[in-house]
């Protein structure tokens, strides 16, 4: 095995798909670093033991961030044989929402987010994704065909997605969820 380092990234600079030499700070970057960061965090929620259906789903959603991330740093999705993301995959969102919106996962107050580990980790994950959301919208203002235009409803839909699973979490460990009240 070779490597893992090159030091061809040590003057700032890194290679996009191509091999164009782009700045570390690149906004497509800030969003790929974005996904790297919302990957981590729901490959930690995965690791605290949740129940095996919200498990599937979050490694469904990590497959497709994948395919967000190589859109963002413009790499060949469709010639790879990867379907990017559009409807058929927000709808897969809004079905798993749908799904467990209607099993009563949702309080009817404002709630502190947290409960147990495993849904304070999907809390974690919902911020990042609105972060990514954030410095994607900021991509697409500078370079308005950097990704499908499915992708912004996705995210959306999966922050949305990430607030629902983690009360199912709390629910499912029997940890209730804490109220806000005004001090």
């Amino acid at each position: 095995m070779g490597k893992i380092y090159s030091g061809k990234g040590d003057e700032g600079k890194t290679d996009l798909p191509g091999g164009v030499r782009t700045p570390k700070d690149d906004l497509r970057l800030e969003v790929c670093g974005a996904l790297d960061e919302l990957q981590s965090a729901l490959g930690l929620a995965r690791a605290q033991g949740l129940p095996q259906p919200l498990e599937k789903i979050l490694l469904e959603v990590q497959r497709h961030l994948c395919i967000v991330a190589a859109e963002v740093s413009g790499a060949e999705v469709v010639g790879r044989g990867l379907a990017p993301i559009g409807p058929k995959h927000v709808q897969a969102l809004e079905s798993w929402i749908d799904e467990y919106t209607s099993r009563g996962a949702l309080g009817s107050g404002f709630i502190l987010l947290g409960g147990c580990v495993g849904a304070a980790h999907l809390d974690f994950a919902r911020a990042v994704c609105r972060r990514v959301e954030r410095r994607l919208v900021s991509l697409l203002r500078e370079s308005p065909q950097a990704v499908f235009p499915p992708v912004m409803a996705y995210l959306n839909r999966l922050s949305d997605l990430l607030f629902v699973l983690a009360r199912v979490a709390n629910a499912e460990t029997g940890r209730g969820e804490a109220e806000f009240r005004p001090c």
